[in-house]
């Protein structure tokens, strides 16, 4: 058993990784090519309680602890940084209903969530806006017994097929949260495709045009849009991507044992020689490092720690950090192969370099993992 797990835990670990090995990692490649998520696997991740996972059992959800979660993610990560990316979108708009929605919210959305019966999506990003979040353009004004949205988001993962989306704009000048379902009038979308990395994401522009939304859609209040809303799902977020970092650098590293056990050069595998021996060393060092510093937010969070905040970023700073380096010796390791699409290391390349621009960029969690030390860590 892996330290810091219960026997729990590692056995829902080591069911996960079954299931991704035998039902993503062999399709993960076609997904990248694709350009989508096919539907009967989006429904399998529903049937084993994978969506909304962390949704408490009395909302419909699967109750699982945040440790548990954690390593869900790692597990798909490993297997398609694309179908982690589904969850960690899926359930921060989950966590944000489960936190601050009211209760007929909670009650009428939360157990489609977690069953998968409906998708949703995080709709924060703009054309003119990313990390500077609190100064969203769109903007919601009060009209009757709605409240009529105007504006563009951008860049939003699974924004193709999500049925639900949880959109933030100014509001009264101040920032709102809503919930705007895919067929509301004055909504439209527009595929984003040919990205860099998580290429199955279905990404899309979201088109705001005079779009009505009813008041009870509104989550939360009027001003807490984002130090509350968005700042909390942004957490979860983030604990997601740097489980998934870990489950990217962990695919690297088994795809390097693999191939340097195989590969010859100079009359020799290339697990023999020594430069080949410093990157492989560099390379499970840090994926394991990243490993401790996610379990150790996973552990704070589970116990309700103040202090689990900052270190869920500095868990995704360096697991990001580490997914790139693992990723760009892969590369390296496997040479012209490594620039193929026959080997996945091309692929762990292009996802890695994303974990290390979403949910907050490595430059701003620098900024804001200094401003809490400076503040009496």
């Amino acid at each position: 058993m892996r330290p810091g797990l219960t026997s729990i835990q590692e056995a829902e670990r080591l069911e996960c990784r079954e299931f991704v090995e035998r039902e993503i990692m062999p399709r993960a490649a076609g997904f990248d090519y694709e350009q989508r998520m096919p539907n009967d696997l989006i429904q399998k991740l529903a049937a084993r309680g994978y969506l909304g996972s962390h949704i408490s059992v009395e909302s419909g959800g699967g109750g699982k602890d945040i440790v548990t979660y954690g390593l869900i993610n790692e597990e798909l990560g490993r297997g398609c940084s694309s179908v982690r990316s589904l969850l960690t979108v899926h359930d921060m708009v989950c966590h944000a209903i489960a936190r601050w929605g009211r209760k007929d919210q909670k009650a009428s959305l939360l157990p489609k969530l977690a069953r998968g019966q409906i998708l949703a999506a995080f709709a924060l990003s703009e054309p003119n806006v990313g990390s500077d979040a609190r100064q969203v353009e769109t903007t919601a004004v009060r009209l009757g017994d709605s409240y009529i949205l105007n504006g563009e988001k951008t860049w939003i993962s699974f924004g193709q097929i999500a049925d639900l989306f949880l959109v933030f704009a100014q509001c009264e000048g101040q920032p709102a949260a809503f919930l705007i379902e895919k067929n509301s009038t004055g909504l439209s979308l527009e595929p984003l495709t040919d990205l860099l990395g998580l290429r199955a994401s279905m990404l899309a522009k979201l088109f705001l045009k005079d779009c009505s939304v009813p008041l009870e859609n509104l989550v939360g209040k009027v001003g807490f849009g984002f130090s509350h809303v968005a700042a909390s799902a942004l957490d979860q977020g983030r604990y997601s991507v740097a489980w998934g970092c870990v489950g990217i650098a962990k695919a690297c590293l088994e795809a390097c044992i693999d191939y340097t056990n195989q590969r010859q050069q100079f009359g020799s595998l290339l697990r023999e020689h020594q430069l080949i021996r410093r990157m492989i060393t560099d390379m499970v060092t840090n994926f394991q490092a990243a490993r401790v510093l996610c379990l150790s937010a996973g552990h704070l969070k589970e116990a309700g720690e103040p202090s689990a905040s900052v270190q869920t970023q500095m868990a995704k700073y360096f697991a990001s950090k580490a997914a790139m380096r693992a990723a760009h010796d892969a590369v390296q390791i496997h040479g012209a192969n490594g620039c193929s699409s026959e080997y996945p290391v091309a692929r762990y390349y292009r996802d890695a370099k994303l974990m290390e621009i979403i949910e907050g960029s490595n430059e701003i969690q620098q900024l804001t993992i200094a401003e809490h030390v400076y503040h009496g860590f």
